[in-house]
C-alpha cells in the first residue's frame, strides 16, 4: 500500500487478520492540509463536487428533475435555519441542550428523501433533517430538548421512532424491527419495507452495534445501517474508533459496505436509495458510511476549539452541502436570484415560527412524567406515582404554615 510501514508483530493490535494486512497504512492525511480525505477518494462515491459539478457513477445512476433539485436544495436550507434557531434558544436558556446537524445536511437530507412511506426510522438525537423528511413538526423535536416533553411524536404515525441518547443501542432496535418485517412477510414485494438505523463514527465502538451487524448479517435482515462519519466523537477523532474506513468493517459480518460523500445530497439520496431497495428486495443489510464533517460542536455544552483546529473548520467550510447545490442550480440555469430569495424567506420564516412555538410551550405539570412511561397499568410505576403525588402535596401543606405532616413548629411556621 502506497504510504504504508512495516510494523511489528510483537504486540497484538499490530497482528494481521488476513495474508494481505502485513502492513498498516499511515494516515494519508497527517502532514497533509486540514479537511484532507484520509483515504482514497476512489473510495469515495461522489455525484456533484463541492464545485457544482456534475459527475456520473457507474452503480448509482441519478435521474432528478429541476422541481426535485431545488426541493432538495429547499430541503437543505430549511432544515439548517431550524438547527440555527435551536442553538440559539439554547444559548438563550429556552433549551436545556441541542445537538446541532451543521455540515450534515446533506447526508439527512439525501438518506432521509430515499425513504418510502413504510420504511421505519431509528435515529439516534441529531437526525432533525431525517425527522422534517418524515413529516415531524421541528417543534416536537425541541420539545424533547426543552424538557417539556418524553418525546413529542407518535413514531407509528411518522413511521419515525423516538431518539436515542444511549449510543448504539437504537441499532438493535433497527435489527430486531427488521427481522419482524421478514416475519410479517413484507420483504421481496412490491411494497416492501425496510428499517434504517442512524449512528456515529463513535457508535461503531459499541458492542450493540458490532451485535446488530452479526444478527442483521445472519438472519439476511431488511436493514441499512447509515453511519454520519463525522470525523469527532465529541473529542476523540476517527483515527481512535478504526484502523481502516468504516465501511470497510462489513465485510466482516458478510455484507456490502460503501462510503458516500455525506456533503453530497444526490450522492447520497442514490446510494441509500439502491440500499434501501436490495433490502426490500430480500437481499440483507448494507452499511453506508457518509463521510461528512461536524461543523458545529457535539451539542451545546461541548467546545470544539478544545480539541481540533480552526484551520480544519475552514476547509471544510469548502465543501458546504448547501452551496455545491446552490452552485449546481446557477450553471445549469434551474433558478435564478428569486427563487433563491424565496427559500431563504421561507427559511427565515420557518426559524421564527419554531422560535414563537418553542417560547409558547407550556411547562407540563409534576406528575405528567409518569404518563406513557408503558402501554398499559404497571404497579412499580403506580407505587412511585402515589409517593411522588404524597411528596407534592407536603408542599400545598407547607403554604397553609405546617410541614409535610400538618405540624407547625413553635412560631407557627412551616418546618
Amino acid at each position: 500500500m502506497g504510504g504504508a510501514t512495516q510494523v511489528s508483530r510483537g504486540d497484538p493490535a499490530h497482528w494481521p487478520r488476513t495474508h494481505e494486512e502485513l502492513h498498516v497504512t499511515v494516515d494519508a492525511s497527517r502532514g497533509a492540509p486540514p479537511g484532507t480525505l484520509r483515504n482514497s477518494s476512489a473510495e469515495l462515491v461522489q455525484l456533484l463536487t463541492p464545485e457544482g459539478e456534475r459527475v456520473e457513477h457507474p452503480d448509482y445512476p441519478l435521474e432528478l428533475t429541476a422541481d426535485e433539485i431545488r426541493d432538495l436544495y429547499r430541503d437543505l436550507v430549511i432544515v439548517r435555519r431550524i438547527d440555527f434557531e435551536a442553538v440559539a434558544l439554547t444559548r438563550q436558556g429556552e433549551l436545556g441542550i441541542w445537538a446541532s446537524l451543521l455540515g450534515q445536511e446533506a447526508a439527512q437530507i439525501g438518506s432521509g428523501r430515499a425513504l418510502r412511506d413504510q420504511d421505519m426510522v431509528f435515529p439516534t438525537y441529531r437526525e432533525h433533517a431525517v425527522a422534517w423528511c418524515c413529516g415531524v413538526e421541528p417543534i416536537k423535536l425541541l420539545g424533547l430538548y426543552r424538557g417539556v416533553n418524553h418525546a413529542g411524536w407518535d413514531p407509528k404515525e411518522h413511521n419515525f421512532h423516538l431518539y436515542t441518547i444511549v449510543i448504539g443501542a437504537q441499532t438493535l432496535h433497527a435489527a430486531g424491527y427488521a427481522m419482524g418485517i421478514q416475519r410479517d412477510g413484507a420483504v421481496g414485494t412490491e411494497s416492501g419495507a425496510a428499517t434504517i438505523a442512524y449512528f456515529g463514527d463513535g457508535a461503531t465502538s459499541q458492542g450493540d452495534v458490532n451485535e446488530s451487524f452479526v444478527w442483521a448479517s445472519v438472519f439476511n435482515a431488511p436493514v441499512v445501517f447509515f453511519c454520519q462519519n463525522n470525523q469527532w466523537a465529541i473529542s476523540e477523532p476517527l483515527e481512535k474508533q478504526s484502523r481502516i474506513p468504516l465501511y470497510r468493517r462489513a465485510q466482516g459480518f458478510g455484507f456490502p459496505g460503501i462510503r458516500v460523500d455525506g456533503n453530497d445530497v444526490f450522492a447520497c439520496l442514490a446510494v441509500t436509495r439502491k440500499a434501501l431497495d436490495s433490502a426490500r428486495d430480500g437481499q440483507g443489510p448494507t452499511l453506508i458510511e457518509a463521510f461528512t464533517y461536524r461543523m458545529g460542536a457535539h451539542t451545546t455544552t461541548d467546545d470544539p476549539t478544545r480539541y481540533r483546529l480552526e484551520a480544519e473548520l475552514e476547509a471544510w467550510k469548502l465543501k458546504d452541502p448547501i452551496e455545491r447545490v446552490k452552485a449546481y442550480l446557477v450553471k445549469n440555469e434551474m433558478a435564478d436570484s428569486a427563487f433563491f430569495d424565496d427559500v431563504d424567506a421561507e427559511a427565515k420564516q420557518v426559524g421564527m415560527d419554531v422560535r414563537k412555538q418553542c417560547l409558547e410551550l407550556p411547562d407540563p405539570g409534576p406528575m405528567s412524567i409518569f404518563d406513557h412511561v408503558y402501554a398499559e397499568p404497571h404497579a412499580l410505576i403506580s407505587e412511585e406515582q402515589e409517593q411522588f403525588a404524597a411528596y407534592l402535596a407536603g408542599f400545598a401543606d407547607a403554604a397553609d404554615g405546617t410541614d409535610g405532616a400538618g405540624r407547625a413548629d413553635e412560631e407557627g411556621n412551616a418546618s
